[in-house]
């Protein structure tokens, strides 16, 4: 596995090139041009710009997370070619620069949600956390107003010239039903795969986050068999996942062992992180140890070890500890450690490996 880290950009982060530098085994970052709205073509200048940014510490820009899709696409609306027309460019400007994949959701409105974005745990350690029965009670744009106090930083997802216009994108999916949205994305692969494919770049498109319905707005990449029906709407490897386990471990119903062995070879890119899910269907985002969530993180890292995986692997969301400031779940320290922690595993399984190559050599002596 290639072993990337998620960074929004020079004055946009807590965390620096010279810092991720320093964690072992890193050869990349995850990028965006994150002051570019939804629907904008990037201008393959400021793409090379981050190429030389990142260059300069040694990293490549292989991944990008991530190129958002104009609500008009998701919605299906006539306009939707023009903005589909702008996108196809930016996968040209990004295939320039390198770029191997490009992650990205179909998520309508809201890209994630969570309750509290910092959530005190018993050991003083702060998290992202989903409170089940809040999101059926709270005001959504009570939820947008908690999410807007920390404008420090950007937050994908949530960004303001799109959640001025709350109340219409609401009223316009009133009547938009999965299938709908399953007819859309369809439309929208069709659309963009063919060229992804000439570019030499795969699209891996991010489980949604939470992955059930929230405020009445269709959800569809929730499960196992999403991803297999996604997968089938292109048949093509450029049309990819990125397998997200915190997002699906959401679902303690989710095997997410079986999607890997599944889904093995349309899987380029994959995020990495634990939580703990409550009966009530709380959850928190934990360490990456196994013990600490519901999570089985050994056994994710075991299944791509067995499908000899070899795509790219970011540590994803991490806990903020020893008093960091920085974004809500994209602090340096834990993702540092959970990056020690895969590696850990999978240095392990490396080892097992040799030695059972080994043993069996010997006995055929």
């Amino acid at each position: 596995m290639k072993m990337v880290f998620r960074w929004y950009g020079e004055g946009n982060d807590s965390v620096t090139l010279e810092q991720i530098r320093q964690i072992p085994g890193v050869e990349g970052i995850v990028w965006a041009l994150h002051h570019q709205p939804p629907g904008e073509e990037w201008p393959l200048e400021e793409i090379l710009e981050v190429k030389r940014q990142c260059e300069q510490h040694g990293f490549h820009i292989e991944v990008v997370e991530s190129v958002n899709i104009h609500e008009d696409i998701k919605l299906g609306l006539p306009t939707r070619d023009l903005y589909i027309e702008k996108y196809k460019r930016t996968i040209e400007n990004l295939a320039k620069a390198g770029v191997k994949v490009i992650c990205y959701n179909f998520m309508p409105v809201f890209d994630w949600l969570r309750t509290d974005l910092y959530k005190k745990a018993p050991d003083g350690s702060t998290a992202l956390f989903y409170e089940h029965a809040k999101v059926h009670t709270i005001d959504p744009f009570a939820l947008v107003d908690q999410i807007a106090k920390h404008p420090e930083f950007t937050m994908p997802g949530w960004e303001p010239e799109r959640l001025e216009h709350l109340t219409r994108l609401f009223e316009a999916y009133q009547n938009v039903t999965e299938e709908d949205l399953w007819s859309h994305l369809h439309y929208f692969l069709e659309h963009i795969i063919p060229t992804a494919a000439r570019c030499g770049i795969t699209m891996a498109i991010h489980p949604d986050d939470p992955p059930w319905p929230v405020f009445g707005l269709p959800r569809i990449m929730t499960s196992g068999e999403s991803i297999g029906r996604l997968l089938q709407l292109v048949d093509h490897p450029a049309n990819g996942v990125t397998l997200c386990s915190g997002s699906l471990g959401a679902n303690p119903e989710n095997d997410l062992s079986a999607m890997i062995h599944a889904y093995a070879d349309r899987i380029p890119f994959a995020h990495i992180r634990n939580v703990k899910v409550y009966e009530n269907g709380d959850f928190i985002e934990t360490s990456h140890r196994t013990k600490d969530g519901t999570v089985d993180i050994c056994g994710i890292v075991k299944a791509y070890h067995e499908t000899g995986f070899s795509g790219y692997v970011r540590p994803d969301h991490g806990r903020h500890i020893w008093d960091e400031k920085c974004r809500p779940g994209y602090g340096l320290y834990d993702r540092a450690l959970g990056i020690m922690y895969l590696w850990g595993i999978w240095d392990s399984l490396n080892r097992e490996k040799r030695e059972a190559s080994q043993c069996l050599k010997s006995m055929k002596i």
